[in-house]
């Protein structure tokens, strides 16, 4: 058998026909709908379309791409995981955006809404007609959900829901959001409908990273709720966090999607850029750092690749996913900024993924869980202590 640059562990060769058919599937739809607008795009710090692009993505089956039912795919996780590579290698936003509709709105509805929740909301966000956000991060509480200030109180056989959520994605364009409240019985989920009176989601602007990705605040004043809005399934944060496992899930493989174009670009560039009368290919430094990306950037999918067989399998553990998303992230951004000195002055340019790819990392590094969060909860894992108090 032959080295093939591209796939030198031979990692396609763990793949069935229908996963490669679906990855390629992406990738085409990526090739012809983002990547020739994209550097426009994050210029611009806009998603221009976004809800057309949305139901190209409901038509390819990419939303809510590994729940069964309501007009779902029922992919393997396996085969999600390939297609958040796919999009990620196009943009961290697009990734974004269906990682926040499927993983998150999608799967908390899936995981834990009534019949009649699941009927209103998930066939039509399968078809990217409805998009949904998930509202867990507050202005002044990141890390620690558990201490959230917005809060939902009953009122005879309604809910009364107030508070803010800070940087969710899809929130100015979403029809339905997935807010996540203190009561007196403990954090609930609601299915908050976005025209209720008293909700508003104001897009944040002046980002430098995400910025082909609707980001916005959710705004709820005496947000007046049916007693049918409350997620029936879960109380308490193992609502929220079982979400925040199965979006991470879909990072951890997505990171290698951006890592994955920025080594292609600094490969072919380092094949035709010339210095010293040759291309710098042929010098032994950018040799060795063409060679440790390549090292990284495919254990990294094979460590995804890993993942997504034991999610398959049932026994993916949430400390193997924190395990996945602090070495997928971490190595990706390396790569990038390593890209970065290969293009040297041309690195910084829109006309390469580079530096778009490395400050959208920025933000995936710390969303879903920061490294520190992820170290302490591998720390934990190996020593038994816990160091979160």
């Amino acid at each position: 058998m032959p080295f093939v640059p591209t796939d030198p562990l031979g990692i396609d060769e763990l793949l069935a026909p229908e996963d490669l058919a679906i990855r390629d599937t992406v990738r085409g739809w990526a090739a012809d709908r983002v990547l020739p607008h994209i550097a426009g795009w994050y210029e611009s710090g806009e998603l221009p379309g976004i809800r057309e692009l949305a139901r190209e993505l409901g038509a390819l089956g990419a939303l809510g791409m590994s729940l069964e039912g309501y007009g779902c795919a029922g992919a393997s996780a396996v085969q999600y995981g390939l297609a958040c590579l796919e999009l990620e290698a196009a943009d961290s936003g697009i990734r974004s955006l269906v990682s926040v509709q499927g993983s998150l709105a999608m799967y908390a509805i899936w995981k834990y809404g009534s019949e009649e929740q699941k009927q209103r909301w998930l066939p039509g966000m399968a078809a990217g007609e409805l998009i949904g956000c998930f509202g867990l991060t507050e202005p002044d509480v990141g890390s620690d959900p558990a201490a959230m200030r917005t809060y939902a109180k009953r009122d005879g056989t309604d809910w009364v829901l107030n508070g803010r959520k800070m940087w969710i994605t899809n929130g100015s364009v979403a029809a339905v959001a997935v807010v996540w409240a203190q009561t007196d019985e403990g954090i609930r989920g609601f299915a908050v409908p976005t025209d209720s009176a008293g909700f508003c989601a104001p897009e944040i602007k002046h980002k430098w990273s995400l910025r082909a990705s609707v980001t916005s605040e959710l705004v709820m004043d005496d947000v007046r709720l049916p007693a049918d809005a409350v997620l029936p399934g879960v109380t308490g944060l193992k609502g929220p966090l079982g979400c925040l496992s199965h979006a991470r899930y879909g990072i951890i493989w997505g990171a290698m999607g951006a890592a994955r174009a920025s080594f292609e670009a600094a490969l072919d560039y380092a094949r035709t850029r010339e210095q010293f009368g040759r291309p710098i290919g042929g010098f032994q430094l950018t040799q060795a750092k063409l060679a440790d990306m390549a090292l990284e950037l495919h254990k990294g999918i094979l460590l995804a690749h890993h993942l997504g067989r034991r999610m398959d399998a049932g026994t993916l553990r949430p400390e193997q996913i924190s395990f996945g998303k602090l070495n997928n992230v971490r190595e990706a951004i390396d790569i990038c900024r390593t890209a970065r000195t290969i293009l040297g002055a041309n690195g910084i340019s829109l006309e390469y993924p580079v530096m778009r790819h490395a400050t959208n990392l920025e933000s995936v590094l710390t969303y879903e869980g920061t490294v520190e969060m992820h170290q302490l909860v591998l720390g934990k894992a190996l020593t038994g202590l816990d160091a979160f108090r």
